[in-house]
């Protein structure tokens, strides 16, 4: 294979290490409040981009299976909202004796309560072509549960939900509609553009993370910390991968995809305020977020190196299945 072969196909994990040292170099670009705006193009425009797109992209009847799909939606909920923070605090019982910092300690547990983001588990499910539509669901709804009953301002979460997911996602299906036949014989590259957003996304997370005072650590801790949240995030996808994979789940490949990022995944956009809800006026609350706000670019670096492997996972595990169930040709005697 040539290099200018490899380069194409390999662009995307590329990208990411392009983007990783240009937010490195000038942190303050692609920072909250910086030239940028990550907190209007990103938190609006990008993510409402990205549901137009899964609009445009998919067939009505697959978003109408996905919310008839209770099984996998039990599935990611009750992983997300109740095993993960149920393990996690198994986890911190052992840590506990350990001289890592109490308040990181308690930072690792409000991570394993959050819901999971709107944004980056539907990217990398539509990057690996898995099942979006279930994706959409389960990372909207967790995020619209827990923060309708919690103490953040209902709201402005149902609003922000709303206005980037939901009503890009019927936009993009009614101009579907219109342009179906174009769209069937053209065949857009819905993924590239996804994955487009998902590096702009990692660029913007990563410049505030290289921005951000409240990671100013001892190296000992934070390389600790780092290590145990990357460790985490890999044992529970591979637990996920595992129960979703067996043959009385149900699942198809499709599903296993969604079900792995959103079920890892924790959400940033509503922890932060959740944080400062809960902890408000704990001189501590620094330390407590520096969990979640490694967290964050970690799930999607993490996620968007094992996009390959994933994809080639799931498209030989389909063509196996449609072996399987091919009629067998009658023996002649």
């Amino acid at each position: 294979m040539g290099l200018l072969e490899r380069t194409r196909k390999e662009w995307f994990i590329l990208g990411i290490v392009l983007v990783i040292a240009v937010a490195k170099l000038e942190p303050a670009v692609g920072a909250k409040g910086g030239p940028l705006k990550p907190e209007i193009t990103i938190t609006y425009i990008a993510v409402s981009a990205i549901f137009f797109n899964s609009g445009l992209s998919l067939k009505t009847e697959e978003l109408t299976s996905a919310l008839m799909h209770v099984k996998l939606h039990l599935f990611v909920q009750i992983f997300t909202l109740v095993f993960f923070p149920t393990a996690i605090w198994l986890f911190l019982q052992v840590l506990s004796v350990t001289p890592i910092n109490e308040w990181l300690l308690k930072g690792l547990q409000t991570v394993g309560c959050m819901p999971p983001p709107v944004s980056s588990a539907v990217i990398l499910t539509k990057a690996v072509g898995g099942n979006e539509a279930a994706a959409i669901f389960n990372s909207a709804f967790g995020s619209f549960l827990l923060g309708s009953s919690s103490s953040v301002p209902f709201t402005s979460i149902f609003s922000q939900l709303f206005m980037t997911v939901v009503v890009p996602l019927i936009i993009g299906q009614i101009v579907r509609r219109h342009i179906k036949e174009w769209l069937e014989r053209k065949k857009p590259p819905f993924g590239a553009i996804s994955s487009c957003v998902l590096l702009m996304i990692i660029y913007t997370t990563f410049c505030d993370t290289f921005s951000n005072p409240n990671i100013d650590l001892d190296k000992f801790s934070l390389i600790i910390i780092v290590f145990i949240i990357f460790s985490v995030q890999l044992s529970f996808m591979l637990l996920t991968f595992f129960f979703s994979t067996r043959s009385s789940s149900g699942f198809t490949p499709a599903d296993t995809v969604a079900i792995i990022f959103c079920s890892t995944h924790k959400s940033l956009t509503l922890g932060i305020p959740m944080l400062k809800i809960v902890f408000a006026g704990y001189e501590h609350l620094s330390l407590i977020s520096v969990p979640l706000l490694i967290y964050h670019p970690a799930q999607i670096l993490l996620g968007s190196v094992l996009v390959p492997t994933i994809k080639s996972w799931m498209v030989s595990r389909q063509k196996a299945l449609k072996l399987t169930r091919q009629p067998k040709a009658p023996v002649k005697v």
